[in-house]
């Protein structure tokens, strides 16, 4: 019997969807008159695409995001309803952002959920869990990495800043 090979991670899907949100955030950001308001449209377009692709990734399978997503965040593994919960919250964030007003609870709401679900991504890092990442949901499979922390971090971040302008 010969050894599996194993399948060589492809982060290609993952940087693909950001380049096209990114794209489309610089595009939408072009029509703006001054350079202050082309960042704020940047920003706030690149939040709201990627809370919406992120969320419908994840309510594709919705079921299947919940049991991979209790494999490590630290309030799905205790209420598993919050599971089923979570890519609502992201698309609500998604619309939120796609509305385009200012909004401070909808970037203090973000800092905080990006900022308490990195906390069980650090942790399932530090004990050198081998697990999927559940943020494509169930269909594009990638490792949690630091990758995914960033991710997490790059998007709370995000949020404080656009809170604090």
């Amino acid at each position: 019997m010969s050894p599996r090979k194993v399948k060589p991670v492809s982060y290609w899907p993952l940087l693909l969807i950001l380049l096209l949100i990114t794209a489309v955030s610089l595009v939408i950001a072009l029509k703006e008159p001054s350079l202050s308001r082309a960042i704020n449209a940047a920003a706030t377009t690149f939040m709201a695409g990627f809370f919406i692709v992120f969320s419908g990734f994840k309510l594709l399978d919705l079921r299947g995001f919940q049991e991979g997503y209790a494999q490590y965040d630290l309030l799905a593994k205790r209420f598993r309803p919050y599971g089923l919960l979570y890519p609502f919250l992201e698309l609500g964030l998604g619309l939120g952002y796609l509305a385009g007003r200012e909004l401070p609870a909808l970037y203090a709401f973000t800092f905080l959920l990006m900022s308490f679900s990195s906390l069980g991504v650090i942790q399932a890092l530090r004990e050198k869990k081998r697990l999927s990442c559940s943020c494509l949901g169930t269909l594009l499979q990638v490792p949690l990495t630091t990758v995914t922390l960033t991710e997490d971090l790059i998007m709370a971040l995000m949020g404080l800043i656009m809170f604090l302008r």
